[in-house]
């Protein structure tokens, strides 16, 4: 019945139950690391998977599992894992996916984070990351190798706000015979359909709009049944798909991220991440309609340079963001000035806007990425992820458009 509900109605009540026990509609926290069985043969059956069950709370927790449910409606997947933060759930996959020897191709426009994990950890286990213009898809067919073991893209690439074709790239991973991983972090489930479009692989980091109050880090990362696993080029999840079927990438990802690695998320960060869901669409939507609203403004200003929203004249990805993203492009964009120090000058005259490393909170933030975020990344790199020193990257969040838009104009006018 889910599967016909729209997305709001599934932000309420998919993958959730009220509780057999009690009746309640909270969710429950079940603050416990570990699970009694009534008998030795119980608990070994568990071990074993021949029963469902939770054994320590580094692997599997009931208000965690409950979670994931939620968000494997929410995308229409098959399974999903919850980890203890974005990155823990792009460092899962890698695990899951790659050996030593292997290659990701990967978007040039990437989060700093993201950048650091491909440019610093992942060649300490032998794997060579190849990036690439993803909006180019020759470039990206050209970068595809008999080592490539997947395509990896962001959805809005954070902070100049290219677009790439999801489509095209799923259509050219599956000709490659590898699986194409989707980093939705900037549009959440609400704003983009990521099955509808062709991502084999969802990666979130619900720190941002699942939470959608800036208190707690969480990642999650969503099988959303695609890509055949049996086929996988990765022997580790071939091998787990002949005993998992189309399981086999989540419980790889399991393996590697919770039961080997411990990136757990706490059961207290899963409960408010739940609280949080049932008011995303809402949130998304006006944070959206704010953001766009806010790029327009700054874009008619004489002090700004430019502005990169795709929703823009102008942008060179417009047309595909009102395809992709039909109900908005997100809180976040980013504006150049017409030097680095007046973009300092703008964020320190700005007094709603709190100078914060984060987006999709409630609160409207602002960051100068090339001193910080993008700080360690060498010139070349910034460049390419068209990170400038004039550069102020804004999430917008839920106060009243006109608020923001006087705060903003006093700023300008301090600079």
């Amino acid at each position: 019945m889910s599967k016909n509900w729209n997305f709001n109605t599934k932000l309420i009540h998919g993958g959730v139950e009220p509780d057999k026990a009690t009746g309640a509609t909270g969710q429950p926290i079940y603050q416990s690391a570990a699970y009694a069985y009534d008998t030795a043969k119980d608990l070994e059956d568990v071990f074993a998977g021949r029963q469902f069950g939770h054994i320590y709370s580094r692997i599997s927790n009931p208000t965690v599992f409950d979670l994931e449910k939620r968000i494997t409606v929410l995308e229409n997947g098959v399974a999903s894992a919850a980890l203890s933060s974005g990155m823990a759930a792009i460092s899962a996959v890698v695990m899951a996916l790659c050996e030593s020897g292997d290659e990701i191709v990967s978007s040039q426009f990437l989060f700093g984070g993201s950048y650091d994990y491909f440019d610093e950890t992942a060649p300490k286990m032998g794997i060579n990351v190849r990036y690439v213009d993803s909006t180019d898809i020759n470039a990206v067919r050209d970068a595809v190798t008999n080592k490539t073991r997947f395509i990896f893209v962001e959805t809005i690439a954070n902070p100049k706000t290219e677009v790439s074709d999801i489509k095209a790239l799923s259509d050219l991973a599956h000709e490659k015979g590898i699986p194409l991983v989707v980093d939705s972090t900037m549009t959440s489930p609400y704003l983009f359909d990521s099955k509808a479009f062709g991502a084999d692989v969802v990666i979130h980091s619900a720190t941002k709009y699942m939470s959608g109050n800036g208190g707690v880090i969480a990642g999650f990362v969503v099988d959303t049944g695609l890509f055949n696993w049996k086929d996988c080029l990765s022997p580790d999840v071939a091998i787990a798909a002949k005993r998992m079927g189309q399981f086999a990438l989540i419980d790889r990802v399991r393996w590697h991220g919770l039961h080997n690695c411990g990136a757990t998320l706490a059961p207290m960060n899963a409960y408010m991440i739940h609280v949080g869901l049932e008011t995303m669409g809402l949130r998304v939507q006006r944070q959206s309609d704010n953001a766009e609203a806010l790029a327009r403004f700054l874009d008619e200003q004489d002090a700004v340079k430019a502005v990169n929203h795709p929703r823009l004249d102008g942008h060179k990805q417009q047309a595909l963001a009102h395809t992709q993203f039909p109900l908005g492009c997100g809180s976040v964009f980013s504006f150049e000035l017409h030097s680095k120090e007046s973009a300092y000058a703008v964020i320190d005259g700005l007094k709603l806007a709190k100078n914060m490393a984060n987006l999709g909170d409630t609160r409207t933030m602002v960051i100068h990425p090339g001193s910080t975020i993008y700080q360690r990344r060498p010139e070349q790199q910034q460049q390419a992820a068209g990170v400038t020193p004039e550069m102020i990257r804004v999430s917008v969040g839920i106060e009243d458009i006109n608020d923001l838009i006087e705060d903003f104009k006093q700023a300008l006018g301090g600079a």
